[in-house]
């Protein structure tokens, strides 16, 4: 294990605009001061919370709304690593986060405010195609994206 502890437990959302399932297009959200730091909202999952629960919460936190109606979940846990140039373990002890996937649609009296919470860690979203998310997600997030993408386009959902 080393100076790092191994992958932090979170939760991350695939969010869809309200017009789902008419049209398939999905929220991403720039993290502050990263210029191309494009992903979905996501956070980690407390000791004393069900996925679910950190999912509504990180929502809320993160885009300043919990109004979503959950479609599906990935069935597995899936994990990624974090570029080996951007480890601090005095800063983050983790060397990646492993996450459970919701697929989830904005209900339609929802509003995005990125400013709900003090410390917002987004300052920029944007609704895109799915060819658009892919060029724009943050390149080691792309293989896990894409994976999980994959398997609600199989599963009809997408």
């Amino acid at each position: 294990m080393g100076k790092y502890k191994d992958y932090r437990p979170n939760v991350a959302a695939i969010v869809l605009s309200p017009d789902y399932p008419d049209r398939h297009v999905f929220m991403i959200a720039r993290r502050k001061g990263m210029r191309k730091g494009w992903q979905f909202p996501q956070g980690g999952i407390d000791a004393d919370e069900t996925p679910r629960e950190a999912l509504l919460r990180e929502l809320k936190e993160e885009i300043g709304t919990d109004e979503v109606e959950i479609i599906a979940e990935y069935p597995e846990w899936i994990s990624y690593d974090f570029p080996k140039a951007s480890r601090n373990p005095r800063r983050y002890p983790f060397k990646g986060q492993r996450q459970k996937y919701f697929l989830v649609r904005l209900k339609e009296e929802a509003q995005i405010d990125l400013n709900a919470f003090e410390a917002p860690e987004f300052e920029e979203y944007r609704y895109v195609e799915m060819d658009e998310l892919f060029r724009r997600i943050t390149f080691f997030k792309r293989r896990v994206y894409r994976q999980v993408i994959d398997y609600f386009v199989k599963k009809g959902l997408l």
